[in-house]
């Protein structure tokens, strides 16, 4: 379960320091940015290349976890006849950073931005994620530019991008957007936020898409300053922005793909051994999967506060593997499409925080203006795919040691103690899985004869080593599953 964007913790508990900084160190995960590429970084900030189209009287507002500063998307949308027109700015990093200059070397060697509790670890430096370059409030700002028609049906028509200055006017979060939606405070661009996201949701059910709607653990401070863990499960808000996002990638593919030229996201099929092993798990948990439903609507029909459903979306998570990067120029790949939105996407809105998505911009930039791709582009894209591949790699293994040390610093005064959870996964014989315990928010290996798939049962934790970050429960021969 990823570690989400968050306010920064300043303390760190004393127990974590030190296997902290050895994740960081044996991961490679840089700290700090070297002096030439933040000399640069506050060069590029004082002399940006701006766009001679200005848009700022157009009513952007950013939605972000409290705290963020990196922002790289503003919304505005309003009414057109019977349709929606979706104006998505997307911060421009490409008008302040060099093809080969040191801020464009760090970049590729990092990926990504890196998350942790305690720290960013950031793709740029934050003279321009967290100032220059960022969509913050009443700030002008250069921005990639879409605009997105949507008709009655949810379905985007002829979309484009440009550069223009934009300018913000206010910096939201999920929580402020969502209370203003529920209490009819909100004002009409974030109505429409709504009825865009619910048309999406729509478009998505009936193209055959899914989305795994599973809580996910963050890690928060407490009052006497000790870390702490939870499960979050997502405002809706959350949902219909995301599928702005989406329908910005999926417009970015399009252009690309009929242009033979560019980068797409791609994830391939599922297997159908793999669906058929799905529907055995099903019948396992007493989940009733009719013969006639498909996956996209069986998952939807999935409630994961109730013990043995979340113990399924945890198995449905195993359907999809192999998610990458697709290069191209000139030949369309055979298999172009990401399986789990069952269309064609690109990543592209996020450049402060993903390397790729700059390039993915200037492509779809090039190709709305009708002129050709930069070469600093096309000379990159071949090696593009394994770059990201490597960095996600690493964002992944860091996020789940942070949170194998926080699960094993919770719980390190607690051996002996038992405790109730659900197994939400076993191996073939039954012996080993995983158990999630809802207080405190813990997901951990679990042992014992006979693991009972999506029942709650009582364990009790054997092991916390905090050096090490690992968590280890027991269900013994007397820790009868409890009623789910």
């Amino acid at each position: 379960m990823p570690i989400r964007p968050a306010p920064i913790l300043q303390t760190v508990p004393p127990e974590l320091a030190e296997g902290l900084e050895r994740l960081r160190t044996e991961l490679g995960v840089p700290d700090g940015f070297p002096p030439e590429v933040t000399a640069a970084a506050e060069r590029a900030a004082a002399a940006p290349r701006l766009p001679q189209t200005d848009r700022t009287d157009l009513e952007f507002v950013t939605i972000d976890p409290p705290g963020s500063m990196d922002l790289d998307q503003a919304l505005f949308i309003e009414r057109d006849g019977s349709g929606y027109l979706v104006w998505y700015a997307i911060a421009d990093v490409a008008a302040f950073v060099d093809p080969g200059g040191p801020i464009d070397a760090e970049a590729h060697r990092r990926g990504q931005t890196f998350y942790a509790p305690h720290q960013r670890t950031a793709l740029h430096p934050p003279e321009l994620s967290e100032d220059a370059a960022s969509l913050l409030e009443d700030q002008v700002r250069p921005a990639q530019l879409w605009r997105l028609p949507v008709d009655e049906r949810g379905q985007c028509t002829e979309p484009s991008v440009q550069r223009a200055l934009v300018r913000s006017r206010a910096r939201l979060t999920y929580e402020q957007v969502q209370a203003q939606l529920d209490d009819g405070t909100a004002g009409e661009s974030l109505q429409l936020l709504k009825e865009v996201g619910l048309l999406r949701e729509q478009v998505e059910r009936e193209r055959g898409g899914v989305s795994l709607n599973i809580p996910e653990q963050e890690v928060h401070v407490a009052d006497d300053g000790s870390w702490v863990l939870a499960f979050r499960s997502t405002l809706p808000v959350e949902g219909w922005n995301a599928q702005i996002s989406l329908l910005t990638g999926m417009a970015a593919a399009q252009l690309m793909l009929a242009a033979k030229i560019g980068i797409v996201r791609t994830l391939p099929p599922a297997e159908e051994g793999s669906l058929r092993k799905l529907r055995t798990t099903a019948r396992a948990l007493g989940i009733d999967w009719p013969a006639g439903m498909d996956y996209p609507e069986f998952v939807r029909s999935l409630d994961p506060s109730r013990s043995r459903d979340a113990a399924m979306m945890y198995a449905c998570t195993t359907l999809f593997r192999g998610a990458g990067y697709a290069a191209f120029n000139g030949t369309v790949p055979e298999q172009a499409q990401h399986a789990a939105l069952a269309i064609e996407y690109a990543h592209c809105t996020a450049p402060l925080r993903r390397l790729i998505d700059r390039y993915t911009g200037e492509i779809c930039v090039a190709i709305s203006a009708g002129e050709p791709v930069p070469e600093w582009v096309t000379s990159e894209l071949d090696g593009l795919p394994e770059t990201m591949a490597a960095s996600d790699r690493r964002a992944k293994q860091y996020e789940r040691g942070i949170v194998d040390l926080t699960e094993a610093l919770v719980l390190s005064t607690r051996v002996g103690q038992q405790f109730t959870g659900t197994v939400v996964s076993i191996d073939e014989d039954g012996s080993k899985g995983r158990l999630v315990v809802a207080d405190p928010a813990v997901e951990a290996n679990v042992t014992g004869k006979k693991l009972p798939l999506g029942e709650q049962v009582t364990a009790t934790l054997v092991k916390a080593d905090v050096a090490k970050g690992e968590v280890r429960f027991e269900v013994g021969p007397g820790q009868a599953p409890q009623s789910a």
